[in-house]
């Protein structure tokens, strides 16, 4: 069974991931650097990084694998668990993939490059909703269900 491996540190979707983890008997791997207490399920634990840049995404990216499911909105990090085979899902169930990772990372320069040129706009996306959540729950549902035994696999206890 594949690990699920959260950038959990203002991730909107942690219990969600936790649920979907526990009943389909996947490891589930909560990446912090702090302020998250260890879920109820057996089968997950909170790797505690240092509260620095970037420590959980190079945690991450420095472990996920082929079978893996990572959740993350931080695309960068998206892009690096991609290239190593790891399915990924933001936490609105929208999918990274080979063939929308490129798209995506540049969209997200594009929006950096136009926040620094005017530093009076207001950025923002649309508020994270129900619907939002729902999606999460079916594709990390999906996910999990397609993806092959990862190496990152720990027995789960009942």
């Amino acid at each position: 069974m594949a690990t699920v491996f959260v950038d959990a540190d203002a991730c909107p979707v942690r219990a969600e991931a936790e649920r979907v983890a526990a009943r389909r008997g996947a490891a589930l791997v909560l990446v912090t650097n702090g302020g998250i207490r260890q879920p109820a399920y057996a089968g997950a634990r909170v790797v505690y990084v240092p509260a620095e840049p970037d420590a959980a995404d190079r945690w991450i990216a420095g472990q996920a694998g082929p079978g893996d499911v990572v959740v993350t909105a931080d695309v960068p990090l998206a892009a690096a668990v991609v290239a190593r085979g790891a399915r990924v899902l933001a936490p609105d169930g929208h999918a990274f993939t080979p063939a929308n990772i490129g798209e995506r990372l540049a969209a997200r320069d594009l929006a950096a490059e136009l926040r620094a040129a005017d530093p009076f706009r207001r950025g923002g996306g649309r508020p994270f909703g129900p619907a939002d959540r729902s999606r999460f729950l079916a594709a990390l549902d999906r996910a999990l269900g397609a993806a092959p035994p990862g190496p990152h696999a720990a027995p789960v206890q009942p």
